[in-house]
């Protein structure tokens, strides 16, 4: 424990923890769509579940360091490219990303109001599994990251234990901001598209800087604040909820 006692130790973990919760922004905006489809009172359990079981992937991630090793090895080689079981991973989480939120976007555009009323509405149980089937995807993405930063495993799971601390007091505030404006929501998904593409592409080999994401996602947000404020006196559209209160 002789880390506790030195700056460098500190910044380090500063820095990790700011990177964590940079890097669970895309999980919260994630989590919090799926967990949209609940009744209204169970959306904060959903979301709180969700973010605790992230936490505990990325913990039990980090204690598989030697797994996580073995993952970034070829498994094999297509067209003089190799794959690894990371790539395989990232591949099919930016795929899976990709058709979900292109599905989300034509439902609440396009879908009819309350068309899925007369099924069965998802449980708890299932957007859980959704959740913690993407929380593999980010939290391979934030621990290799912390991986390359810290040596030190102490170090890694407090950064990470302290940022989903503050992403499960930020994330009801959030969900609320983006549910409650239907163009931020949209705006919302069109990330979960930009992300699904960079995760994709890393996957096959194309390392896409993050900070140019991030930057354009901030910005688009900025932006949008910006069109809110400006149009704040005019009714916002409203977009299809495949499932009604009144047939649930």
């Amino acid at each position: 424990m002789a880390w506790i006692s030195s700056p460098e130790t500190w910044i380090a973990l500063l820095t990790l923890t700011a990177l964590e919760i940079v890097l669970g922004i895309d999980n919260i905006i994630f989590i919090s769509i799926l967990a949209s489809k609940l009744p209204k009172e169970q959306q904060d359990l959903g979301r709180q579940i969700g973010l605790v079981m992230a936490m505990a992937t990325r913990i039990l991630l980090l204690f598989s360091l030697t797994w996580l090793t073995r993952l970034t090895s070829p498994l094999f080689t297509i067209f003089t490219y190799d794959l690894s079981g990371r790539d395989l991973i990232l591949i099919s989480g930016g795929l899976f990303l990709l058709g979900k939120s292109t599905f989300e976007i034509h439902e609440r555009l396009e879908g009819e109001e309350g068309y899925a009323s007369q099924k069965v509405a998802p449980s708890l149980t299932d957007v859980i599994i959704q959740i913690m089937l993407l929380d593999i995807v980010f939290s391979l993405d934030s621990v290799i990251t912390a991986i390359g930063m810290v040596n030190e495993i102490t170090i890694m799971v407090t950064a990470v234990v302290i940022s989903v601390v503050i992403m499960l007091l930020a994330s009801g505030s959030i969900s609320a901001f983006v549910n409650d404006r239907p163009t931020l929501k949209i705006l919302a998904l069109s990330f979960l598209l930009l992300i699904g593409f960079s995760l994709v592409a890393d996957g096959l080999g194309f390392q896409i800087p993050k900070g140019y994401i991030y930057f354009a996602m901030g910005f688009s947000v900025f932006v949008e604040i910006i069109n809110l404020q400006v149009r704040a006196k005019t009714k916002p559209v409203q977009l299809r909820k495949p499932y009604t209160a009144e047939e649930n």
